[in-house]
C-alpha cells in the first residue's frame, strides 16, 4: 500500500492557530504529507474576545520542527480584501494555491433571543462570510491552475442544537455553498466537500463541559479529501473518533392530489411525514434539476 502523498502541494488552512485545535491537526498531518501549508489564525481564541489566544507562529514552528514547510498569516477571513490577503500569503511564497481548508470560526454559545446582534453578526462574518471570501479569493487561481480542492468546515448543529441556532444556520449555509460550488467547479476542476468534526478545541474546553476525542482522528479525512487523486465532490462528510460517515438527505413518498385544498393536505399530512419508504435526494452532480435555472444575463449591483 502506498503512502498518500501531497508533496508540491501548496494549501491554506484558516483558524489553525488553536492548540488544541481542528485546524492545527489539519495542518500538521497535510504537512507531514509533504504539503506546503499557510497556517492562517488571526490570534483571538475561539471565542473571538482573546480569552485563550491562539497563535498560527506556534503551529509554523511545530511543522517546521518535524521538517515541513509552512507560514503564518493573521490576517482575518471575515472580510473580502483581508480574505484575499490570506491567499496572497500563498501566491507570494509559493505562486498557487492547490487547497482551501475553511476552518476558521468563533464559538459563542447562547439562546436565540440571549444572543446579542453583534454576536450574531460576529458568527455570520466569520462562519458563512468568511467561507463564501476565501473561496471567492482562491477561486481564480484554481481555475487558472487547472483545478483545487476546497474543503468547508461545518457542524452537525445544522441538523439543530440548543445554544448554537446561530452558528447551526451559519453551517447549514457552508453546506448548500458546498454543494453549488461543486455543481460549478466540475466545469473547471474544482472539486468542493464539507466535513462536519468532533475534536477536542480550546473552543469546547472554554465554554463546555464536554469530553471530546482527539481533533487529530479527523484530519485523515481532510488529507484525503485534499489529494488530487479524490473523485468526491459535493459531498457532506461527518467525522469523530475515527468514524466518518457520509451524510445524506432524503424525502418522504409524499402525498399527490393534483387539485390540492389546504383541508386536503391537512388531512394527508400524515402521509407527507411518513418516512417508511423514504428516498434519497441526489447528490448536486447527480441530479437532473441542479442546472434547470434558465438565466438572463447578471446585473452587478
Amino acid at each position: 500500500m502506498t503512502d498518500l502523498r501531497l508533496d508540491g502541494e501548496v494549501a491554506v488552512i484558516t483558524g489553525a492557530g488553536g492548540n488544541p485545535g481542528l485546524g492545527r491537526s489539519y495542518a500538521l498531518l497535510l504537512a507531514s504529507r509533504g504539503a506546503k501549508v499557510v497556517v492562517n489564525d488571526l490570534g483571538v481564541g475561539p471565542d473571538g474576545r482573546n480569552r485563550r489566544a491562539a497563535s498560527a507562529e506556534l503551529v509554523v514552528q511545530e511543522i517546521l520542527a518535524q521538517g515541513g514547510e509552512a507560514i503564518a498569516d493573521q490576517h482575518s477571513v471575515a472580510e473580502e480584501d483581508s480574505a484575499r490577503a490570506v491567499v496572497q500569503t500563498a501566491l507570494d511564497a509559493w505562486g498557487k494555491v492547490d487547497i482551501l481548508v475553511n476552518n476558521a470560526g468563533v464559538a459563542i454559545l447562547a439562546e436565540f433571543d440571549e444572543i446579542s446582534a453583534a454576536d450574531i453578526e460576529k458568527v455570520l462574518r466569520v462562519h458563512l462570510f468568511g467561507t463564501i471570501w476565501m473561496c471567492r479569493a482562491a477561486w481564480p487561481h484554481m481555475v487558472e491552475s487547472g483545478g483545487g480542492r476546497i474543503i468547508n468546515i461545518t457542524s452537525g448543529a445544522l441538523a439543530g442544537n440548543r445554544y448554537v441556532s446561530i452558528y447551526g444556520a451559519a453551517k447549514g449555509g457552508i453546506v448548500s455553498l458546498t454543494r453549488a460550488l461543486a455543481i460549478e467547479g466540475a466545469d473547471v476542476g474544482i472539486k468542493a466537500n464539507a466535513v462536519g468534526p468532533a475534536g477536542e478545541t480550546g473552543a469546547l474546553q472554554l465554554l463546555s463541559n464536554m469530553q471530546n476525542p482527539p481533533p487529530e482522528l479527523v484530519a485523515p479525512l481532510i488529507a484525503v479529501l485534499a489529494h488530487p487523486d479524490c473523485s468526491a465532490s459535493g459531498r457532506y462528510f461527518e467525522s469523530a473518533a475515527g468514524r466518518t460517515v457520509l451524510r445524506c438527505w432524503s424525502e418522504s413518498r409524499g402525498y399527490i392530489n393534483p387539485e390540492l385544498t389546504p383541508e386536503d393536505l391537512r388531512d394527508h399530512l400524515d402521509e407527507v411525514m411518513d418516512m417508511t419508504d423514504h428516498v434519497l435526494v441526489a447528490d448536486p452532480l447527480e441530479n437532473e434539476y441542479s442546472n434547470i435555472i434558465d438565466r438572463k444575463p447578471y446585473q452587478p449591483a
